[in-house]
């Protein structure tokens, strides 16, 4: 059994020694760049920094003037810079967008935002904690949509400069995780992910998780649901323990991100991205890697830029002469997509990744992970990813 393991994963060990060499290397000249957040912060520091907002809005009022909230940019790529070691990342003194009390198409949000300081401070002061959609369901009629509670709520972290996690905020998980793990709520509950058969939701507090325990030789991101629940069926795990899977089910929640840092930090092991052969596919693997605009300001606490790319790779298509009747044609929105990634700062000092996107390009298809079933119904989890795995097919 211990050679036989040995023999599968030579590969996979090789590329966590050259991880861990690259880790002690970036470590030291990282340390003193300037961060846009800061991740130790105590309740009276959160509150001391509402407060401060609060008296601006009381001082604007008292000199008869109009209250105006600046909040940071988090759409712009001009406010975003690169960096290999930790990816996006939203530069100190960035542009921002201005939330004026006195104009009409403003006013809404202003009240929104203010709401919303209102349930943080108090939930600080009294150290309890909230859902986004337990803040929605506080005053649906003033939210008016979920989405802009989460948007609010992603502002305001990036403003005071402080986690989600600091303002009391939870979110509710969308991913799943299975595979050679265990570990402990914040409220002590024992998480053992380890069942074959079945999947654990992803915590909705992982910065409460502790006392990790896992031998897995590496963690696989699984981009959709239904791929995901497929590798449980076939026994994925099983068959290359020790491991751990997890999805974001599509493009990743916070949690789901949060999550896949979390193992990076206490295991450093490889982590491997399986996605479909398309741009989307791509963008998603990417935001897993290097982040996304609008999350920047917490990049450090949500990217894990050592994540390889294991499939299903362009190449793939033709090196396996999946049938073309499984291929699907490029549409317009796909290729403006790939021009746009291909142009990304992350893409560009990337050439195995630029080659296998300018081949999409030029063959014009794409194809989901499900098209290797034409070639037979098991081959994802019987030949694809064993011999990925084995012979180091990852870029």
């Amino acid at each position: 059994m211990a050679s036989r393991v040995s023999e599968l994963f030579s590969e996979v060990d090789k590329l966590r020694t050259e991880l861990l060499n690259n880790v002690e290397l970036m470590t030291d000249s990282h340390l003193l760049k300037p961060c846009i957040i800061f991740f130790l912060n105590s309740s009276r520091d959160i509150l001391t920094r509402i407060e401060n907002v609060i008296l601006g809005i009381v001082t604007s009022l008292s000199r008869d003037e109009a209250p105006v909230l600046a909040l940071p940019n988090r759409s712009s790529w001009a406010n975003i810079s690169f960096d290999s070691a930790v990816g996006l990342q939203m530069n100190p003194g960035c542009s921002v967008t201005t939330v004026r009390s006195d104009c009409p198409s403003s006013v809404t949000k202003f009240a929104q935002i203010l709401k919303i300081f209102l349930v943080i401070y108090k939930l600080v002061q009294s150290n309890s904690f909230a859902t986004k959609r337990d803040i929605y369901y506080n005053n649906t009629q003033l939210f008016g949509s979920q989405k802009a509670v989460d948007s609010i709520v992603d502002d305001i972290s990036c403003m005071l400069k402080v986690t989600r996690r600091s303002l009391h905020v939870l979110a509710t998980s969308k991913g799943l995780i299975s595979g050679a793990l265990c570990y402990l709520e914040e409220d002590g509950t024992r998480i053992d992910c380890r069942s074959s058969s079945a999947a654990v939701a992803v915590s909705s507090n992982i910065r409460g998780i502790r006392n990790i325990v896992s031998a897995a030789k590496f963690v696989m991101i699984v981009e959709k649901d239904a791929t995901f629940q497929r590798l449980l069926d076939d026994d994925f795990c099983t068959k290359m323990s020790p491991c751990i899977i997890i999805t974001g089910k599509g493009v990743p929640d916070v949690n789901s991100r949060l999550m896949v840092r979390k193992l990076w930090d206490a295991l450093h092991v490889p982590v491997f991205a399986l996605v479909d052969a398309d741009p989307h596919g791509i963008e998603i693997m990417c935001i897993y890697k290097y982040g996304s605009v609008s999350m920047s300001f917490e990049a450090r606490s949500l990217t894990v830029p050592s994540v390889m790319w294991l499939g299903l790779l362009p190449t793939d298509l033709k090196r396996l002469r999946v049938p073309e009747d499984s291929l699907i044609p490029l549409t317009r929105r796909d290729e403006s997509k790939l021009c746009s990634l291909l142009k990304r700062p992350y893409v560009t000092g990337k050439p195995d990744w630029q080659r296998e996107m300018e081949l999409m390009q030029q063959s014009k298809v794409k194809a989901e992970i499900q098209s290797l079933a034409a070639i037979a119904p098991d081959f994802l989890t019987s030949i694809y990813l064993p011999n990925k795995l084995r012979y180091g097919g990852w870029v």
